[in-house]
């Protein structure tokens, strides 16, 4: 497997708070919604899901990092919850919580709904295997995090009732598919390797790859047509 970034791989967590100029005029501009008493609901049941930071003194949280570890290595041994080992999942140090700050505990509930749902797609990009490697790899998990966290910002979730076309979409498509964030996260994750591998890229590259995901989705949210994630373009690079 290619190598996998280490100390320096802290710059990580910080790189998609930059201004993306992958945004365009259509994408961003602010539209009224009158919402179905269905999309309301689901739209603060999400929302509740996004305020919630990752805490490691809960057991919860605690057991959900664990069973993320059995979907990963499901044939190792269970680690203590700080130790050098979770550096091999692509966390950035010993203790993973240190790794949730910008997304919350919605971004380990992404990576497991990704190891559950698709379990292909999962173990082929915890190990790297698709496509000629970067010998400077990102690192898995905390790409993860990162992923979840440019879902949000691009979305435009968190508060209000008017939202960029692509949060409008968005949320046609939540009315259908209560878990429609998560299946998209998969979407957007699966994507952001497939352009990682095409595009060459080595880790310093990594906010482009993940600009252009974002351009991506953006423009696939746009098509007409689309009234499921399963009905978006690009997830037919996802493997069961």
């Amino acid at each position: 497997m290619a190598n996998i970034c280490s100390a320096s791989c802290e710059l990580l967590a910080r790189l998609i708070s930059l201004p993306s100029s992958s945004q365009n005029k259509f994408s961003n501009e602010k539209v009224p919604m009158l919402l179905s008493s269905l999309q309301e609901e689901r739209l603060r049941n999400l929302r509740q899901r996004l305020e919630v930071p990752f805490d490691g003194s809960r057991l919860d949280h605690q057991d959900a990092l664990k069973q993320l570890w059995r979907l990963a290595f499901p044939h190792r041994e269970l680690p203590p919850l700080k130790s050098e080992l979770w550096k091999e999942m692509g966390w950035q140090g010993p203790d993973p919580s240190t790794d949730f700050r910008s997304a919350g505990f919605i971004s380990l509930e992404n990576l497991i709904f990704l190891a559950e749902k698709y379990p292909q797609s999962f173990q082929r990009l915890l190990h790297k295997q698709d496509g000629k490697r970067s010998e400077w790899e990102y690192p898995f998990a905390a790409a993860g995090v990162n992923v979840s966290f440019m879902l949000t910002q691009m979305l435009g979730l968190k508060s209000g009732t008017t939202f960029s076309r692509t949060g409008a979409r968005f949320i046609e498509l939540l009315e259908a598919d209560e878990m429609a964030f998560d299946n998209l996260y998969c979407v957007a994750f699966q994507l952001l390797d497939s352009k990682w591998v095409s595009m060459h890229a080595s880790y310093m590259e990594f906010n482009e790859v993940l600009k252009s995901t974002r351009t991506q989705l953006e423009h696939e949210l746009g098509l007409k047509d689309i009234s499921r994630v399963e009905d978006l373009p690009a997830y037919s690079v996802l493997n069961r």
